[in-house]
């Protein structure tokens, strides 16, 4: 018996895809003389945020972090590296790479540290309330419900706490952890700041930024994050760098107050 055949098969549809964690993303990573964080930071990055951009922004480090980075550029096409000269502020760094991701086409920008204090399986929480349409602009909070610091002791956790209330009460912002620099930002509400007129190039920065969002009408979120000391390495905290952050944020204020400065809701 010869078997007739049948109408041919219609070729299976592909099941759709999701996108893997991330994608859309930069995280942007500054880094000076991080050659022995570099390597382990930029794998766990990637390991949380598989779809992401990770843009190391080398300032010159005599270390030879810029060459691990460029090694990892070669090795992996999700890591791009823009060096810099010479360091010029931690700041001045995260505006470099803002200018890079936005360029890029990045829909979220995420910036963190390379000390490993920011954890990297944190961040897709961070693009959370992005992706869902929540919130323009959060902030990875040590000091919301939930949030804790480890391994500081009293003088340092005094120094920071006390720098975001200053800032909070004086700058008039909802917000609780105002001196952290773990972010996700809308590259949209990102690309609304005037990146000309930001004065900080030191950890003030974080300060001004979340000031010049919120003026803009950005949403802010806190979500809580578990912040711990770096694990190589010396701090880069200063009594100029907290000086700097008490001028820069009265002047901030004092723009503003003679109409010179970005306004509410603007």
């Amino acid at each position: 018996m010869t078997a007739i055949p049948g109408p041919a098969a219609e070729p299976a549809e592909p099941a759709d895809v999701p996108a893997p964690v991330g994608a859309g993303a930069w995280v942007i990573l500054p880094t000076y003389n991080e050659a022995d964080n570099l390597g382990d930071i930029a794998a766990a990055i990637l390991a949380a945020l598989p779809g992401a951009t990770l843009l190391v922004v080398d300032d010159g480090s005599p270390d030879g972090t810029g060459r691990i980075a460029d090694g990892l550029a070669a090795s992996d096409p999700r890591v791009r590296v823009l060096h810099r000269a010479a360091k010029a502020g931690l700041g001045r760094a995260y505006l470099a790479g803002f200018r890079v991701a936005l360029d890029g086409g990045a829909a979220w920008v995420i910036q963190m540290d390379a000390d490993w204090s920011h954890d990297p399986t944190a961040t897709p929480g961070l693009l959370a309330p992005l992706e869902e349409g929540a919130a323009d602009l959060v902030i990875g909070s040590r000091y919301t419900d939930g949030g804790r610091v480890v391994d500081w002791g009293m003088a340092r956790r005094f120094v920071s706490r006390g720098g975001s209330l200053f800032a909070r009460v004086v700058l008039g912002l909802p917000v609780h952890d105002l001196t952290g620099g773990f972010k996700a930002w809308r590259a949209t509400t990102l690309a609304a700041v005037d990146f000309a007129g930001v004065h900080a190039g030191g950890y003030v920065f974080q300060v001004e930024m979340t000031y010049r969002a919120q003026r803009n009408g950005a949403r802010l979120r806190e979500v809580p994050i578990t912040f711990r000391d770096r694990r190589v390495g010396q701090s880069k905290m200063s009594r100029r760098i907290i000086a700097e952050a008490l001028v820069v944020v009265l002047h901030l204020r004092w723009e503003e107050l003679r109409g010179r400065g970005p306004r509410r809701g603007a």
